[in-house]
């Protein structure tokens, strides 16, 4: 990649965050009069539900608290940072510690689920906050929290979150867990909510499950379920293969290498990517599919053909972080086939935002920008992370 394609997408991905995407949810997604963030949006910001979700309350959060740590210190990023921040803490969480998933507006509880995502949400949004705000008693909250969470995984307690189906009958584990906690581990490192070391050994160990349970190098892919011994179980749920989630988990993985300067880390995400884009990337219409079957048998989940925005998200990030630390250009052409379909597909230039839900033809299946699933934070992240890359490539 020469130095002018650089900077054109440089100023691309500073354009299309501060220009299109965060101008949108600035200008529909505040709620100024209950606190948090109002997310279930139409095409032009109109609201469509105002019923809050609690891991979108938490993921708008980081983004603000980002933006305001990493870009520049606007008063109104932070101050869009607190509502967010004083929303969840106020209003997430039962008698028990546990997080609601879905509130109303004014933070009245709608839905607890088992997961335990609306608190990994929050603890990355507690600590930048905390990091923005100069806030400890944040950064104190969001560490205590991540320990909370990790005595869920080790330890887990069947009242507050119970299997999906018969451990004994069928025992199996999860990717969607330790993946997200090496994320949210390094968010806490790097703000200094707690001790470095701690979560050095927390990410390395998440790392590990997933190397040993999920991946399976002599089948090329990272599955989203296994048996705890990490045996393939025979079933649609245990042959499934989620793209998007490997992806992410590939760029999460590149980062640790980096910090820890650690060349067989790296060199597994490059695998990961590599294998996911193969077997995700629809060779007929582009784009990446939602799921698709180990044995090429039809995916279990009726959507399996759609095309997400986050896994394209995903994908951008990693496939450009993968040409930067290994200059293969394979990964350059990745990027760049990612890159031409998301803008010509997912973003409104027009309206502001991207949207989030493509037939399989790439038409657009649901003209929203925002769902109790689809807030401000994989696209402006991708963004923020791609254009700051980039920067740092033209350096």
């Amino acid at each position: 990649m020469d130095k002018a394609r650089i900077s054109e997408l440089k100023n691309i991905y500073k354009q299309e965050l501060l220009g299109n995407v965060m101008p949108f949810w600035e200008r529909y997604g505040i709620d100024e009069e209950m606190g948090g963030y109002i997310h279930y949006l139409g095409t032009k910001g109109d609201v469509l539900c105002d019923d809050k979700n609690i891991w979108v309350q938490g993921r708008a959060c980081w983004v603000f608290s980002r933006l305001y740590n990493t870009v520049e210190k606007r008063p109104q990023w932070l101050e869009y940072a607190k509502l967010g921040y004083e929303f969840f803490r106020k209003h997430g969480f039962d008698e028990r510690g546990k997080m609601y998933f879905t509130v109303t507006r004014d933070g009245r509880p709608l839905r607890m689920r088992r997961y335990y995502f609306s608190e990994t949400f929050a603890i990355i949004a507690a600590a930048e906050y905390g990091k923005a705000a100069g806030d400890e008693d944040a950064k104190k909250f969001a560490e205590e929290l991540f320990d909370t969470v990790c005595g869920y995984y080790y330890e887990p307690d069947p009242e507050l979150t119970p299997s999906k189906v018969d451990p004994v009958t069928r025992p199996s584990t999860g990717h969607a867990v330790p993946m997200i906690l090496i994320a949210t581990a390094q968010v806490l490192r790097e703000c200094g909510a707690g001790d470095a070391k701690k979560y050095d050994k927390a990410i390395a160990g998440f790392i590990e499950i997933i190397l040993s349970k999920f991946v399976k190098r002599d089948l090329k892919a990272l599955l989203e379920m296994s048996a705890p011994d990490g045996s393939v179980i025979d079933t649609p749920s245990g042959r499934e293969i989620n793209p998007g989630h490997a992806i992410e988990t590939s760029w999460f993985m590149m980062h640790e290498g980096m910090v820890q300067k650690d060349e067989r880390i790296i060199k597994s995400a490059c695998e990961i990517l590599e294998w996911s884009f193969e077997r995700g990337w629809d060779e007929e219409y582009g784009g990446l599919l939602s799921f698709v079957d180990l044995k090429g048998l039809p995916p279990e989940k009726m959507e399996w053909d759609m095309k997400y925005w986050w896994p394209h998200n995903e994908l951008i990030y990693a496939s450009l972080l993968a040409y930067h630390l290994t200059g293969e250009d394979k990964y350059e052409r990745m990027f760049e086939r990612a890159h031409e379909y998301s803008f010509e597909k997912f973003s409104d230039p027009e309206n502001g935002g991207w949207f989030g839900y493509l037939h399989r033809d790439g038409s657009v299946a649901m003209e929203v920008k925002g769902t109790m699933f689809k807030g401000p934070f994989h696209v402006p992240r991708q963004l923020l992370y791609t254009w700051q890359l980039l920067e740092k490539m033209e350096a």
